[in-house]
């Protein structure tokens, strides 16, 4: 009867897991998806590093969380900043430097782990988001694969399959289940 008992809650948690797991990845994939490919968490855009240009404060693999700014032009020299560069390529460095024109703010920007600024400063039109100080090791890796179309049918499929697979394992255990009830009864009526 412990047996049981145990492998009944055994069952419901890995059920659980599996469902948690299935639900949050779906969810994280058609946001990413309907954002335009950039995954959004709580209101922050999830940022995958590419480069080691921050290291060794966000290593490369890493995920950092960034609020969007709709206006650019109101940050102070140390804040980290994400912001595109020609070819729609995505910047995460520090303000090294502002400089006020008549066009507007210009910031000066270096990665930490780089020798020297920046060639061509950031205009402020271009700041897409601010660093949150929130940074994941490693799971840029697993998110890049994740936004593949092989990412795509692992994370996506396969737990699909694998919940399938675990369903029709219960259903078949239940059946056996009442058939042994079954035989059972018909033992003890003769």
């Amino acid at each position: 009867m412990k047996k049981r008992k145990v492998m009944k809650w055994l069952n419901r948690m890995v059920t659980s897991i599996l469902m948690v797991l299935l639900i949050g990845v779906a969810l994280l994939v058609i946001s990413t998806k309907l954002s335009g490919g950039e995954p959004e968490v709580l209101g922050y855009q999830l940022k995958t590093v590419l480069s080691g240009s921050m290291e060794p404060g966000i290593q490369t693999g890493s995920i950092i969380a960034v609020q969007k700014v709709t206006d650019g032009s109101n940050f102070k020299k140390g804040d980290v900043i994400t912001f595109m560069e020609e070819e729609n390529k995505l910047i995460t460095h520090r303000i090294t430097d502002i400089t006020e024109t008549g066009n507007g703010v210009l910031y000066t920007t270096k990665g930490d782990n780089n020798n020297a600024a920046d060639r061509n400063p950031v205009l402020a039109e271009n700041v897409v988001g601010v660093y949150s100080g929130v940074t994941v090791p490693y799971i840029g890796y697993l998110i890049s694969f994740a936004q593949s179309p092989n990412g795509a049918i692992v994370f996506l499929i396969f737990p699909g399959v694998i919940m399938l697979g675990y369903a029709g394992f219960t259903i078949w255990r239940a059946l056996r289940e009442l058939e042994d009830k079954d035989k059972t009864k018909i033992a003890e009526a003769k």
